[in-house]
């Protein structure tokens, strides 16, 4: 109980700059990296998180000594060169945007290797723990480091808010951006330097190689909320700054496990929680969903089984056995069975004996079916010049979706008919 009251009151000066970094710097990538997937260049933060590398290699040569602004702004320059030499690669021969990612990728990463292999053998005794910005290591953050990504948590911020709504434009409708007259390259050049540092940010406490992660995951399980980008961004944000409280947690509590790799553990584990139950996108409510409008359609197809044999007889509702309306379907009894104790629990159906008969609601729902499904089937043959008998399958399926704003305009633009294409009566409604 102590240690958890000292975590979450930041009593601890070391640990209040982890975890404030750890905030700061996932929140920020994760603002960008909404950008950075709506369109479409989720592996560009893989591509700049591994050629980074190099630029930190490159800044400890020249500078003798691991000093954060030199690191940064190395890893800032390898990173934006990266990006700008996949554009040219793309540009300039026929290799495809994700072939030039992994080339330049591999070779940045590469080349940082190698140099961090000669740093560690050149026998500098400064190059000890330079290896963290392989896979981060955020109880090493300062309170120097903690300033240096507020300043740049604070330029990502602005620099997005500036700029959202072009952002936003050319995401989601390039050519329309380009019509208004937005400078869209230089809007690409601006959001590739803005990559470059939310990763050049995040590589003291996460690492190179984790880094996208970070950048991409977030953003990925916001999508899955909401439809509206100034939200989505926000919540990528929560997930993003979440995620950066619980791994420095976890690493406070349990000093043996590394801050950075379990900051991307529970962002993923917020990203697949999202991609199953998001309520409107995630898997299992559309699972929900389609086996709700399975049962609707089962329902309504036995009602409109009821109308069909009392329009045949010429009663209703006359009790129906189980036979009946299973041969007027041309379906299986268990399924026509549980559609009846369905319709029966909604009154719309009245169990008599073995026989089932329609209430005077479920007559009209019934009739309203059958109603939608021989508008659907005159306006096929009407307006898209369909033949009578091509029509049929076609209106099974929209029969059930049909609104009733949509069953108005269908009234309205066929005149309010009275037969349907096969000469059947349509029912009133």
């Amino acid at each position: 109980m102590e240690s958890f009251f000292d975590f979450f009151t930041f009593s601890d000066p070391n640990v209040r700059y982890v975890v404030l970094g750890n905030i700061l710097l996932a929140s920020s990538a994760a603002m960008v990296g909404a950008f950075i997937l709506l369109q479409k260049k989720a592996l560009i933060g893989d591509a700049v998180s591994h050629a980074v590398l190099p630029g930190i290699c490159a800044a400890f040569l020249f500078a003798g000594s691991k000093h954060i602004g030199f690191m940064l702004a190395g890893a800032f320059i390898t990173g934006w060169l990266a990006l700008i030499t996949i554009d040219y690669i793309v540009a300039k021969s026929k290799i495809k945007k994700d072939a030039a990612i992994g080339l330049v990728l591999s070779v940045f990463f590469g080349t940082g290797m190698v140099m961090m292999t000669y740093i560690q053998q050149s026998g500098n005794a400064a190059q000890s723990g330079l290896d963290h910005f392989l896979f981060g290591k955020a109880a090493t953050l300062i309170g120097s480091d903690l300033l240096i990504f507020s300043i740049l948590a604070l330029i990502l911020l602005i620099a997005v808010g500036l700029f959202f709504k072009a952002f936003a434009l050319v995401a989601f409708d390039r050519p329309y951006a380009e019509a208004l007259g937005y400078p869209v390259r230089k809007l690409d050049l601006l959001l590739t330097s803005l990559t470059v540092l939310a990763v050049v940010t995040g590589i003291t406490a996460v690492g190179v190689v984790l880094m996208a992660a970070m950048l991409i995951t977030p953003a990925a399980a916001a999508r899955y909320w909401t439809n509206n980008i100034r939200r989505m961004v926000w919540i990528a944000v929560a997930f993003g700054a979440f995620a950066g409280l619980a791994g420095a947690y976890i690493s406070y509590t349990a000093p043996a496990m590394p801050t950075g790799p379990w900051m991307v553990v529970v962002s993923s584990a917020i990203a697949f929680l999202s991609f199953f139950f998001a309520p409107t996108k995630g898997i299992v409510p559309k699972l929900y969903k389609q086996y709700k409008n399975q049962r609707t359609i089962a329902e309504e197809n036995a009602l409109k089984r009821f109308y069909h044999l009392g329009e045949r007889d010429g009663h209703f509702p006359v009790p129906r056995a189980m036979d009946e309306l299973i041969d007027a379907g041309d379906v299986n009894a268990p399924a026509v069975k549980a559609a009846l104790q369905r319709l029966t629990a909604k009154e719309f159906v009245v169990a008599e004996g073995h026989q089932w008969r329609l209430t005077e609601e479920g007559q009209l729902r019934a009739a309203r079916v059958v109603r939608l499904h021989r508008l659907w089937e005159l306006y096929l043959t009407r307006y898209m010049h369909i033949a009578a008998d091509h029509v049929h399958d076609d209106a099974e399926t929209i029969e059930h979706i049909i609104t009733p704003e949509l069953e108005r305009e269908l009234e309205y633009q066929l005149g309010y008919p009275e037969r349907d294409p096969h000469n059947a009566e349509i029912p009133k409604s």
